[in-house]
């Protein structure tokens, strides 16, 4: 996910315990294979990238993506840093990420790096926490990730080598993309990417799910009426609510 640290046991035992978590529960699995879909159809057709694959569950709906995470796991092809990534300029059509800008320590040294690696009118999409007025609230309180809102994301950061890959703060998405004043001054720290979209989506179905936690409220038959209508409803009441958001950016020439 973020930094070049050697995986330890620790983390090992994190990455299994997901793995389990994600083969028991039906419901995680039909509303992760929804965000999938959403992602690699926002790319165009090509060699697709999936950054921070995690325990490669993306390979469940597109099995020749190449997956890469700063963990070692079964179905990660390539061990990397996703700020140092070890591909030639322009070899991707897409990059897809799934929770995995907030735990960067240097969101905008990755941009410019996922850039990069991007051919023109290629384009990277993200699915990231929303800090919306209700889902903000859901975060704080009841969720084992920090939500730190008073952090700057444009400031530069140290490069710290012993940070745990899983540190994060769910609230930077927010901070860069909810707001075009934000995502002006993204645009401008990088100027080879623009944003072509901001969503809001998961206003019940996500933490109906319960998430990676070994609970849920939702019988797997209701993911998808409850995603059908969670996309039904207008804009302006997904931006309040909503758990999730999707960011796409899009390869230009600065």
């Amino acid at each position: 996910m973020t930094n070049a640290a050697a995986p330890d046991a620790h983390l090992n035992e994190r990455q299994t315990l997901h793995r389990s978590v994600w083969q028991r529960k039906e419901t995680l699995r039909l509303l992760y294979h929804d965000y999938h879909q959403r992602l690699m159809a926002a790319c165009p057709d090509g060699r697709l990238l999936d950054i921070g694959g995690g325990t490669a569950h993306l390979k469940e709906s597109r099995n020749d993506v190449i997956s890469i995470d700063v963990l070692r796991f079964p179905g990660i092809d390539v061990v990397a840093d996703a700020h140092r990534l070890p591909f030639r300029d322009g070899i991707f059509a897409g990059a897809v990420m799934l929770d995995v800008l907030h735990h960067l320590e240097r969101p905008l040294e990755f941009l410019q790096e996922a850039s990069r690696v991007l051919q023109p009118g290629g384009r990277l999409a993200m699915i990231e926490p929303a800090m919306t007025p209700l889902a903000r609230h859901f975060y704080t309180h009841f969720h084992e990730e920090p939500v730190e809102m008073d952090v700057d994301p444009f400031q530069p950061v140290a490069i710290n080598p012993d940070r745990d890959p899983f540190d994060s703060n769910q609230a930077i998405p927010t901070l860069l993309f909810a707001r075009q004043a934000a995502w002006a001054r993204v645009e401008q720290a990088v100027p080879s990417l623009r944003v072509r979209s901001v969503d809001w989506l998961s206003l019940f179905a996500y933490p109906l799910s319960g998430g990676f936690q070994p609970w849920t409220l939702m019988p797997a038959k209701l993911t998808r009426p409850v995603v059908a209508l969670e996309d039904s409803l207008p804009g302006i009441i997904r931006r309040q609510i909503a758990f999730r958001m999707m960011i796409v950016m899009e390869r230009v020439q600065p």
